[in-house]
Protein backbone atom coordinates (compact mmCIF):
# COMPACT_ATOMS: atom_id res chain seq x y z
CA UNK A 1 0.00 0.00 0.00
CA UNK A 2 1.40 3.46 -0.89
CA UNK A 3 1.51 6.34 1.09
CA UNK A 4 -1.30 8.77 1.53
CA UNK A 5 -1.03 12.32 0.21
CA UNK A 6 -2.19 15.28 1.99
CA UNK A 7 -4.63 15.97 -0.61
CA UNK A 8 -5.89 12.28 -0.48
CA UNK A 9 -6.58 12.60 3.37
CA UNK A 10 -7.96 15.68 3.91
CA UNK A 11 -11.07 15.85 5.09
CA UNK A 12 -12.36 18.66 4.09
CA UNK A 13 -11.59 19.63 -0.02
CA UNK A 14 -12.64 22.78 0.00
CA UNK A 15 -11.53 26.00 1.12
CA UNK A 16 -12.35 26.94 4.22
CA UNK A 17 -11.94 31.39 4.53
CA UNK A 18 -12.84 34.86 5.87
CA UNK A 19 -11.80 38.17 4.71
CA UNK A 20 -9.18 40.15 7.11
CA UNK A 21 -11.95 42.51 8.40
CA UNK A 22 -13.94 39.68 9.88
CA UNK A 23 -14.27 39.41 13.68
CA UNK A 24 -13.01 36.16 15.52
CA UNK A 25 -16.96 35.85 16.35
CA UNK A 26 -17.40 35.49 12.80
CA UNK A 27 -14.74 33.27 12.25
CA UNK A 28 -15.31 30.99 14.80
CA UNK A 29 -19.09 30.82 13.79
CA UNK A 30 -17.58 30.07 10.08
CA UNK A 31 -15.39 26.83 11.57
CA UNK A 32 -18.48 25.82 13.85
CA UNK A 33 -20.84 25.96 10.88
CA UNK A 34 -18.11 23.72 9.01
CA UNK A 35 -16.63 21.27 11.59
CA UNK A 36 -13.40 23.09 10.99
CA UNK A 37 -10.44 24.07 13.65
CA UNK A 38 -9.22 26.45 11.48
CA UNK A 39 -10.53 29.21 9.16
CA UNK A 40 -7.82 30.91 6.50
CA UNK A 41 -7.70 34.80 5.98
CA UNK A 42 -7.88 35.54 2.55
CA UNK A 43 -8.15 38.60 1.04
CA UNK A 44 -10.88 39.62 -2.33
CA UNK A 45 -8.42 38.86 -4.70
CA UNK A 46 -8.46 35.17 -2.96
CA UNK A 47 -4.66 35.26 -1.81
CA UNK A 48 -4.28 34.10 1.44
CA UNK A 49 -3.18 36.15 4.52
CA UNK A 50 -3.02 34.00 6.85
CA UNK A 51 -4.83 31.26 8.86
CA UNK A 52 -6.65 31.49 12.65
CA UNK A 53 -6.96 28.41 14.35
CA UNK A 54 -9.17 27.39 17.94
CA UNK A 55 -5.79 27.35 19.53
CA UNK A 56 -5.54 31.12 18.28
CA UNK A 57 -8.78 31.89 19.35
CA UNK A 58 -7.89 30.34 22.64
CA UNK A 59 -4.30 32.06 23.36
CA UNK A 60 -4.33 35.39 21.24
CA UNK A 61 -8.16 36.53 22.43
CA UNK A 62 -9.78 34.86 25.30
CA UNK A 63 -6.56 34.10 27.49
CA UNK A 64 -5.65 37.96 26.80
CA UNK A 65 -9.33 39.36 27.85
CA UNK A 66 -10.17 40.62 23.93
CA UNK A 67 -13.69 40.52 22.76
CA UNK A 68 -13.95 38.20 19.78
CA UNK A 69 -16.93 40.89 18.71
CA UNK A 70 -14.57 43.54 17.95
CA UNK A 71 -11.47 41.96 17.53
CA UNK A 72 -10.88 41.32 13.75
CA UNK A 73 -8.57 38.05 12.61
CA UNK A 74 -5.92 40.00 11.38
CA UNK A 75 -4.80 40.95 14.34
CA UNK A 76 -4.64 37.24 15.81
CA UNK A 77 -4.06 35.33 12.89
CA UNK A 78 -0.79 33.75 11.76
CA UNK A 79 0.55 35.64 8.88
CA UNK A 80 2.19 33.80 5.73
CA UNK A 81 1.21 30.34 7.10
CA UNK A 82 3.79 27.35 6.27
CA UNK A 83 1.88 25.55 3.12
CA UNK A 84 2.45 22.26 1.80
CA UNK A 85 1.75 20.73 -1.82
CA UNK A 86 -1.11 18.34 -2.29
CA UNK A 87 1.56 15.53 -3.76
CA UNK A 88 3.30 15.92 -0.20
CA UNK A 89 3.31 12.71 1.47
CA UNK A 90 1.22 12.68 4.98
CA UNK A 91 4.48 11.46 7.30
CA UNK A 92 6.38 14.20 6.00
CA UNK A 93 3.31 16.71 6.43
CA UNK A 94 3.35 15.40 9.87
CA UNK A 95 7.06 15.53 10.45
CA UNK A 96 6.51 19.68 9.62
CA UNK A 97 4.04 19.70 12.51
CA UNK A 98 5.88 17.98 14.39
CA UNK A 99 9.34 20.14 14.20
CA UNK A 100 7.41 23.26 13.77
CA UNK A 101 4.39 23.05 16.44
CA UNK A 102 2.03 23.29 13.99
CA UNK A 103 -1.60 21.32 13.54
CA UNK A 104 -2.60 23.07 10.60
CA UNK A 105 -0.94 23.10 6.97
CA UNK A 106 -2.60 24.92 4.11
CA UNK A 107 -2.66 23.00 0.92
CA UNK A 108 -1.83 25.31 -2.34
CA UNK A 109 -0.80 24.03 -5.72
CA UNK A 110 3.18 23.79 -6.84
CA UNK A 111 2.17 26.61 -10.20
CA UNK A 112 -0.30 28.45 -9.50
CA UNK A 113 -0.33 28.49 -5.50
CA UNK A 114 -3.74 27.86 -5.75
CA UNK A 115 -5.42 27.03 -2.17
CA UNK A 116 -7.11 23.83 -2.20
CA UNK A 117 -7.82 23.31 1.73
CA UNK A 118 -5.96 22.76 4.85
CA UNK A 119 -4.58 19.45 5.98
CA UNK A 120 -5.08 19.02 9.60
CA UNK A 121 -3.26 16.44 12.26
CA UNK A 122 -6.99 14.93 12.41
CA UNK A 123 -6.61 14.55 8.83
CA UNK A 124 -3.08 12.18 9.37
CA UNK A 125 -3.81 8.51 10.19
CA UNK A 126 -2.26 6.55 12.94
CA UNK A 127 0.43 4.68 10.97
CA UNK A 128 1.47 8.17 9.32
CA UNK A 129 1.87 9.82 12.48
CA UNK A 130 3.18 7.05 14.01
CA UNK A 131 6.20 6.92 11.04
CA UNK A 132 6.70 10.57 11.43
CA UNK A 133 7.65 10.49 14.94
CA UNK A 134 9.75 8.08 14.71
CA UNK A 135 11.78 10.16 12.02
CA UNK A 136 11.60 12.86 14.42
CA UNK A 137 13.04 10.63 17.21
CA UNK A 138 15.19 9.76 14.22
CA UNK A 139 16.38 13.06 13.43
CA UNK A 140 17.36 13.89 17.03
CA UNK A 141 19.44 10.94 17.84
CA UNK A 142 21.82 12.11 14.61
CA UNK A 143 21.98 15.74 15.69
CA UNK A 144 22.67 14.41 19.23
CA UNK A 145 25.35 12.19 17.86
CA UNK A 146 26.84 15.05 15.47
CA UNK A 147 26.62 17.43 17.91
Amino acid sequence: MSERTVFQSMAQRHVIGVLPTATVYTAACVMTRNNSSSVLVIDTANTMLGIVTERDMITRVLAKGQDPNQTPVSEVMTRSPHCVHPETKVADAVLIMIERGFRHLPVVTSDTHKILGVFSVRDAMPREVNAAVSLAEFNEQVNDALG
